[in-house]
């Protein structure tokens, strides 16, 4: 269902074809979703059933039919109502916690070399984040709130990032203590 609320806030916003939206799910840094063409052409299928997007066909001169997607009345009613629901709790899974649960299985070199390449990571998706929030091309701009609220959504997921690296920064620091403790032993 994910799928389906993403598109019709998409479409809320502009027409576009099955191929645009899956351009913005995809390069978006919150609509999650690892899916692939044919769950979006399913779910426009099913948005197109119960009524909440229609399609025109246009045949730009000498290229392939282009279905060009838009909202309804009945799909902004659904969109509105979904947006009413009762939040979801936020998500915590990483698979980086489960390695460093049995990180001590390490050597020392082994260990800093698996924390090194994390914050690498960290370190990147700060800059990729960063440059996403430069880029952004899908923000709708309807009204400065809906402006205020894209950018926010950004500063959240920088925000994470940071908030990691500092966390990796104190899991070095306190490891250092528990270094020197052992050799005080």
């Amino acid at each position: 269902m994910y799928i389906n609320f993403a598109i019709l806030g998409i479409l809320s916003s502009q027409s576009l074809t099955g191929y645009d939206l899956k351009k913005i799910i995809q390069e978006s840094p919150f609509m999650y979703w690892s899916g692939n063409n044919n769950q979006i052409y399913k779910a426009l299928g099913e948005l197109l059933e119960a009524d909440f997007v229609t399609n025109e066909e246009q045949h730009p001169g000498g290229s392939p039919a282009k279905k060009i997607y838009t909202i309804t009345e009945a799909g902004k009613a659904e969109l509105k109502r979904s947006l009413q629901f009762a939040p979801e709790p936020p998500e915590f899974k990483k698979t980086f916690l489960i390695q460093l649960a049995w990180s001590d299985q390490l050597n020392t070199n082994e260990f800093n070399a698996q924390l090194f390449g994390y914050e690498r990571e960290i370190k990147q998706q700060i800059l990729l984040q960063q440059e996403k929030r430069m880029r952004e091309t899908n923000c709708p701009n309807r009204s400065p709130r809906e402006i205020y609220i894209w950018e926010m959504i950004h500063e959240n997921i920088i925000s994470f990032y940071n908030n990691e690296l500092m966390w990796v920064k104190k899991l070095r620091q306190g490891l250092c203590f528990c270094n020197e403790k052992v050799r005080a032993e």
